[in-house]
């Protein structure tokens, strides 16, 4: 049996480390693992592998690998491959969503919690060095308290549910949409309802919460429509995919202050174009996609990547697997 691992992407940290491979060949001896740092001439490695650990693969190259069974995706969105040639073979995709739902709910939380305490401003106040507590004051929405305020979450996935903990412990009143509101969540005072229901979400919430997959239904999600439902001091915060929100909307409520605020770490075109107008804003706060970094990142991915090769090995249903039929 082979494996392929050929994770490649400008940032170090989303890089497979080779570490991976040989910790791999250590604990599985029986098993060939090929580590590849490009895509270049994949195809030959692809041939006779029965498992891929990969973002993304082209057409041409699903259609060079016919013994090819199982894809792991280390990302938590698995949208790039979801091609015809991935999702009409019996080949099972999983992702990575248990390694980031923690990490990236953890980001969550210190972003509602930096937009109560007006944070960013306070940073920008620093910068000055301004001793600004009367304007702190003054700036809409003033400083508030968390517990209390209603969390409405747009998904309730492996983030999602971990953000509803999260949000639940501080005192907050969640609250949440998802396809299928009638699967249990396993989340006691959370209040679920169905997709229909994202505008009465809206108009409830205080802190606006994406964790949504990026599907067709989902794209554009939030437009200028959406986020005039919302409260003029509520907040956006987008975990998810960029392409969920009309960015260029959103910048225009926002110097209009239609909104309080709203927190991003992900975007349309990456990194952030220097001439976007969320730039300017002063109540957007911004993070270059940084919500999964952590120094535990491969460890975690390691834990659940062995988990699974043990299973498949003994022919058992897999951890995080993608349901292909809806992308997620």
């Amino acid at each position: 049996m082979k494996i392929l691992i050929i994770v490649y992407h400008r940032f170090e940290l989303w890089q497979a480390p080779t570490w991976i491979a040989e910790k791999l060949r250590a604990e599985f001896p029986g098993i060939e693992v090929v580590q590849r740092k490009e895509y270049e001439g994949i195809e030959q490695d692809l041939r006779d592998a029965e498992v891929a650990i990969t973002w993304s693969l082209r057409p041409e190259q699903v259609r060079a690998a016919p013994k090819l069974r199982w894809i792991h995706s280390p990302a938590a969105a698995v949208h790039l491959l979801m091609i015809p040639e991935i999702v009409n073979r019996d080949i099972t995709v999983t992702n990575a969503g248990s390694v980031h739902g923690p990490v990236v709910a953890e980001h969550v939380i210190a972003q509602v919690l930096a937009l109560a305490r007006r944070l960013p401003s306070a940073v920008r106040y620093q910068q000055q060095r301004k001793w600004a507590q009367d304007e702190l004051w003054r700036e809409q929405p003033r400083p508030r308290e968390v517990a209390g305020a209603t969390l409405g979450l747009v998904g309730l996935g492996s983030i999602g549910r971990e953000v509803a903990q999260r949000a639940l412990a501080l005192g907050m009143r969640v609250i949440a949409i998802r396809e299928h509101p009638e699967k249990p969540a396993g989340i006691s005072a959370l209040e679920v309802s169905g997709p229909e229901q994202i505008d009465a979400l809206l108009a409830q919430s205080d802190y606006v919460v994406l964790a949504a997959p990026l599907t067709p239904r989902t794209r554009a999600l939030i437009d200028a429509g959406r986020l005039a439902r919302m409260k003029p001091e509520a907040c956006l915060i987008n975990v998810s995919r960029g392409a969920l929100v009309d960015e260029d909307a959103l910048a225009e409520a926002l110097r209009r202050r239609q909104l309080g605020g709203a927190a991003l770490d992900v975007f349309q075109k990456e990194p952030l174009p220097p001439g976007s107008p969320l730039w300017d804003v002063e109540n957007v706060l911004i993070t270059p996609h940084s919500a999964a970094l952590t120094a535990k990142l491969w460890e975690r991915h390691f834990a659940l990547i062995a988990e699974n090769l043990r299973r498949f090995l003994r022919g058992e249903r897999l951890l995080n697997v993608v349901d292909k039929s809806k992308g997620y």
